[in-house]
């Protein structure tokens, strides 16, 4: 979903005990805004997501404390998740859905690269051959829960750390972070994209495959979004392996038998046959949280996926998406 768009509002809510704040919801999420914008049910508005930065200027200035990035927040102790506005001086794009987000200047927050991410670059990620690491949020998708019914899934705890993915196609081997290639040199030993592929042999193991596959996981570990897991040394975290060739994600059983053949861990599995019949969005929601295991750090979410690979019409492609912890905090 874009960082901002035209949306509409589908409920609202009074908070017990406030006078001047008051909860709408669009889509799947949950909005506190103040009452002095008089919104109404079916009203179109401006929102925009959690996870954006919006430009510097006078009517964003509350956010400065933030650095100007919409954030998750507790008003009263009440969840609030992204940014309401009038529409305003927005005219002719009044159907929902419609993207704004160059229009008012928003785009979406990157977490700052820390200096072991960093290094030499060998050319953009080959996004021709695979697909970025990318998770839609629920809440951008609440009739994906409807696709659900019924339909045997698997969950798997999110992991916090850095994207990676490792590619070998037609004896081309690429070590790659989320939007880049990675060089294998010596200027590069410290970099952790590159670091992973010489711990875990990754390499040599695809090669010995025969297949043009891409694996794609989490790096997690010190130096890294302040290690929530708690690990002592950097691992890698599979949750993806992609067939090239025929441009489709293995289904969870041949997906776990590579990883055991290659030898590489996958991210922590929490359910691998789950149904789920008459879940709303804060079902899912109350569902993410908990703390990373030995730690009490709040996770950052689940995923949830068809144990075997089909598209969805919500999500407009993979049946796969995203559950942010409400009690995660990205800092």
């Amino acid at each position: 979903m874009a960082s901002a768009t035209i949306q509409k509002i589908i409920g609202k809510e009074q908070i017990p005990g406030a006078d001047r704040i008051e909860i709408v919801k669009i889509l799947g999420w949950q909005c506190v805004v103040t009452k002095e914008d008089n919104f109404q049910i079916g009203d179109k508005v401006i929102f925009i997501e959690v996870d954006s930065v919006v430009p510097e200027r006078p009517e964003f200035e509350f956010l400065r404390k933030h650095n100007f990035r919409i954030k998750t927040m507790k008003l009263k102790g009440i969840v609030s998740q992204g940014l309401v506005l009038p529409l305003g001086n927005i005219h002719g794009f009044h159907n929902e859905g419609t993207d704004v987000s160059e229009i008012l200047g928003v785009i979406h927050y990157e977490k700052p690269i820390s200096a072991n991410m960093k290094g030499q670059i060998d050319g953009i990620f080959p996004s021709h051959l695979v697909p970025k690491t990318d998770e839609t949020r629920i809440q951008s998708v609440p009739d994906v829960i409807t696709e659900l019914e019924n339909v045997p899934c698997y969950i798997t705890i999110k992991c916090d750390g850095t994207s990676s993915s490792y590619i070998l196609h037609n004896e081309n081997f690429y070590i790659c972070s989320r939007n880049n290639i990675m060089k294998d040199n010596d200027e590069n030993k410290d970099n952790v994209y590159v670091k992973m592929a010489h711990k875990y042999d990754i390499e040599k193991k695809l090669r010995e495959y025969g297949k043009n596959i891409a694996i794609q996981g989490e790096i997690c570990g010190p130096g890294l979004q302040k290690n929530p897991m708690g690990l002592k040394d950097l691992e890698l975290f599979v949750f993806n392996v992609f067939d090239i060739d025929n441009q489709k994600y293995l289904d969870y059983i041949d997906f776990k038998q590579i990883t055991e053949k290659l030898e590489l861990e996958t991210v922590p599995l929490l359910s691998d046959n789950m149904l789920f019949v008459g879940m709303s969005v804060e079902d899912f929601l109350e569902m993410s949280k908990g703390n990373y295991k030995g730690t009490k750090h709040p996770r950052e979410g689940i995923v949830i996926r068809s144990l075997v690979e089909k598209d969805s019409i919500a999500l407009e492609g993979r049946l796969s998406f995203k559950v942010i912890n409400p009690d995660y905090k990205d800092d």
